[in-house]
């Protein structure tokens, strides 16, 4: 029973060694036949050098010289508005009139008060003088004059109140309110800007903030204008950074006479920094941008050959270092040099010693100027 019982196990051990010796050679049958990996086909593009004036670019939002929406200091009816929705004015001309019949006549009682109180005071100092009354009266009838004039004059205040006025030259948007309608202390009633000169607000990282300075040129652009540029210089630069994005908010003022700029527009503001000299560059598109540095693909001659005989190709990735930009390029500061070939696009399917094939009929975009497209 045993002996059989041996000669069991040991078949069935053969056999599993007879299956698993069959798998290994299936195995290294199909490892053999399975296709080697091909060549990658790329876009590559040849390291030039090119004179560039450096640029610092940023986005901002136009904001006007000055702006307010007129309120009321105090509650009436309007009675009168003495302009039309987008109007221009100049400064003190009136806006709007609310109701103040109640209230001049109130500040006639006074100013008649005022006038009887002048007029007991005169007749008291020419009886003062003979003696007809004392000093105190005299003293008592000067107070009482000075009381029921600071009380017209207040009222006076109020009046005027009633009719609001520009506080500065501008443009009015459109009112708020209409003719019967009661406003209280606050309301909007119409919003007026100056927009002639007008400022651009934007920000910058704070290592470029050494780049600035007030009073230097920059150029800014809508896409409400296209081609158009507006020219314009820094008029101040907030001496606070923003500690949540550690930026710095700078304020451009320029000229807009005609207009066009508006506040609350957004607008691509660009301005010279540095000297202008030759700088390596490439498609920002070749650049691959990572936490520990950023890198290219640089194409060297392999050691194989080809079936025509010709040496093939492979990448290299290499360290670079990036400086500003310009479009769609970006200057390189150090890690490649001029002449050399550098993988624009399919970097993602590429590493170091990758055999490549050069296919350059799409290329990425290298405009240093690109102009949007409508599609």
């Amino acid at each position: 029973m045993t002996k059989r019982m041996l000669i069991m196990l040991g078949c069935v051990l053969l056999l599993i060694i007879g299956l698993a010796f069959g798998k290994y050679l299936q195995i290294k049958q199909l490892i053999a036949n399975a296709p080697k990996q091909g060549a990658q086909t790329v876009s590559t593009t040849k390291v030039t050098s090119v004179e560039w004036q450096p640029q610092l670019a940023s986005v901002g939002t136009v904001a006007p010289f000055r702006g307010v929406d007129v309120t009321s200091e105090i509650a009436g009816l309007v009675r009168e508005i003495k302009f039309k929705s987008g109007d221009t004015v100049k400064k003190n001309d009136v806006l709007f009139v609310l109701n103040a019949d109640s209230d001049i006549a109130q500040l006639h009682a006074l100013e008649a008060a005022a006038e009887l109180a002048a007029v007991v005071l005169k007749r008291d100092e020419a009886q003062f003088a003979v003696e007809g009354v004392s000093q105190a009266q005299v003293d008592a009838d000067k107070a009482d004059l000075k009381s029921k004039r600071a009380l017209a004059e207040q009222q006076a205040a109020l009046v005027a109140k009633k009719t609001i006025r520009a506080p500065f030259s501008g443009r009015l948007g459109i009112t708020a309110v209409n003719p019967g309608q009661y406003v209280n202390p606050g309301d909007k009633l119409v919003s007026l800007q100056t927009v002639d000169p007008i400022y651009v607000n934007f920000f910058v990282p704070q290592k470029q903030t050494a780049m600035l300075k007030v009073n230097q040129n920059l150029n800014i652009s809508s896409d409400a204008f296209p081609g158009v540029k507006f020219i314009g210089k820094v008029n101040a630069i907030n001496p606070v950074i923003d500690a949540s994005s550690r930026n710095v908010q700078v304020q451009a003022k320029l000229s807009n006479e005609k207009q066009q700029l508006l506040p609350g527009m957004f607008a691509n503001v660009s301005l010279d920094v540095g000297t202008k000299g030759n700088y390596i560059t490439l498609p920002q598109a070749a650049i691959t941008f990572n936490p520990y540095g950023s890198t290219v693909f640089v194409v060297k001659a392999g050691d194989k050959k080809d079936d025509k005989g010709n040496a093939t190709l492979v990448v290299s990735q290499v360290f670079v270092e990036t400086g500003a930009t310009r479009g769609d390029q970006v200057a390189i500061t150090k890690g490649l040099e001029v002449g050399q070939e550098v993988v624009t696009s399919g970097q993602l399917k590429l590493k170091n010693g990758t055999q490549i094939i050069v296919d350059n009929s799409v290329t990425p975009a290298n405009d240093a100027n690109p102009t949007p497209q409508e599609h």
